[in-house]
């Protein structure tokens, strides 16, 4: 096999493997828009299934420039959401376990001899 062929078996191959990317970028953008409906993300998604070349060239003029915002959007929200998963599983820190406690205190739910107790829980 000439080496000429090989190299343009590689190139077609990237290129089609980026075409993929494409198409899969455009799709997934198409369904995390929520400023389109059910009928418009149904006719893009059958316009891009139909004429791929063509439908991907349209979206992405149409509505290519708020890929970039849908996409940062996404991140942010997915960000928010891991940090709050975080911060649930981990707890409440020492810190805030102690001004609970000094609150319950002041209010005179918990005496001052419970208080150091768990006071000296937490801090151990």
């Amino acid at each position: 096999m000439p080496l000429l062929h090989m190299l343009w078996l590689m190139f077609l191959f990237f290129l089609m493997l980026a075409w993929i990317w494409v198409i899969i970028g455009v799709i997934s953008d198409i369904f995390r828009s929520k400023d389109l409906g059910g009928w418009g993300k149904g006719f893009w998604a059958l316009f891009i299934i139909i004429i791929p070349w063509l439908g991907v060239l349209c979206y992405l003029i149409v509505r290519g420039s708020g890929m970039q915002e849908r996409s940062l959007h996404m991140l942010v929200e997915s960000e928010k959401m891991q940090r709050a998963y975080i911060k649930e599983a981990a707890g409440a820190s020492v810190a805030d376990e102690i001004a609970k406690l000094a609150d319950l205190r002041d209010k005179g739910i918990v005496t001052e001899e419970e208080f150091k107790v768990h006071k000296a829980k937490l801090l151990a």
